[in-house]
């Protein structure tokens, strides 16, 4: 394996949409959703170190969940956590992950990922993982992964590209989640694809970047290179960390920069954002029912997705395109139609049941 290759693994988000199952003490990323035997961040974990010395890929996450990242991944090292004491986006995030690396290997090349997507296609995702690595060895260049995609799906961001016979395109704009009109329009034009959030870049490259597009979190950041992977990191990070800028490496940085190149890929790509998203990954009945974990009786109902305590009796008579989720002594009935309103009524949750409860 390259020991110049590394991953970041972005693993610091709640996941409300997942609400019961997913919490603010077990956010999805810590949870098997798809029935595989491991949860979606040893998924994604393993999936690098396919490519990625297993030393060599280091996980982001909020600090409250550092125990859980080692419970699920004990063969990473404390070294390979970077904790944030506070929630800033994605941006401070990647760039004290870069600095991270660069202390140690000013020649590295790094893939920033979330830890809770779907990829069914893990060979293809590799292959296209080495082919941006291999890119971005050479060329200064800030790259992202985009997916092909197969409808004018309104929940993801989109990157439209310039026409070329290179199978690596340069990236003309992002644009922020479409309505279904202007989605429609943009797979009709064939040059737009669908934001997966998957980066690559040499760490040079995104330090040059951030230093000219974000210079203020740069230098806040850069001040603690010389703690970096020492006994001094963590000090430096609880004083500054919170002082950075809350925003996302796309606005940030990609954006502005004019060095942004996309791989249009095609490896089975879901961002596991809702109970919906979930569902079309599962296996289903004749009548399009999906269960987890509970042995149900579907009487006279279709297109629903259920979800209980493994080997709950459930029966369900006459309910279509249902979502129904129990959890410990939760239990959410909502239609699959409102699954974007499951982050909202966790704010009802709180106000009527507790904190303890999302």
């Amino acid at each position: 394996m390259n020991k110049n290759y590394y991953a970041v693994i972005m693993a610091g988000g709640v996941g409300s949409r997942f609400w019961p199952v997913s919490t603010q003490q077990l956010p999805k990323q810590f949870h098997d959703l798809l029935g595989t035997g491991n949860t979606l961040i040893q998924q994604t974990f393993n999936r690098f170190n396919n490519l990625i010395p297993s030393e060599n890929i280091l996980i982001a996450t909020n600090k409250k969940y550092e125990n859980l990242v080692k419970e699920q991944l004990p063969e990473v090292s404390s070294k390979q956590l970077l904790l944030e004491p506070a929630m800033r986006n994605t941006a401070p995030c990647i760039l004290y992950s870069a600095l991270k690396i660069h202390s140690k290997n000013p020649d590295g090349i790094m893939v920033v990922a979330p830890s809770d997507h779907s990829i069914s296609d893990e060979k293809e995702f590799l292959k296209n993982i080495q082919t941006s690595f291999n890119f971005c060895d050479k060329n200064d260049t800030l790259m992202t992964l985009g997916i092909k995609p197969t409808s004018p799906n309104t929940g993801y961001g989109y990157i439209k590209y310039k026409h070329s016979k290179n199978n690596i395109k340069k990236v003309i704009n992002f644009t922020e989640k479409p309505n279904l009109e202007k989605a429609t329009q943009f797979i009709e034009e064939g040059n737009y694809l669908w934001n997966a959030g998957i980066f690559v870049w040499s760490v040079k490259s995104i330090l040059k970047a951030f230093k000219t597009n974000l210079p203020t979190m740069y230098t806040l950041l850069s001040k603690g290179k010389n703690s970096y992977n020492t006994s001094l990191e963590t000090l430096f990070i609880e004083d500054n960390y919170m002082l950075s800028e809350n925003i996302s490496i796309d606005f940030g940085i990609l954006e502005k920069a004019s060095n942004v190149y996309v791989l249009p890929a095609e490896f089975g790509w879901d961002d596991l954002g809702t109970w919906g998203s979930l569902y079309s990954k599962l296996d289903k009945d004749e009548q399009q029912n999906a269960t987890i974990g509970g042995n149900v009786i579907f009487r006279d109902s279709k297109n629903n997705i259920v979800r209980t305590q493994s080997g709950k009796r459930v029966v369900i008579q006459g309910l279509n395109n249902f979502i129904v989720v129990e959890k410990d002594d939760v239990l959410l009935i909502c239609p699959k139609s409102k699954e974007q309103e499951i982050k909202e009524i966790t704010k009802d949750v709180k106000i009527k049941f507790g904190d303890e409860f999302i």
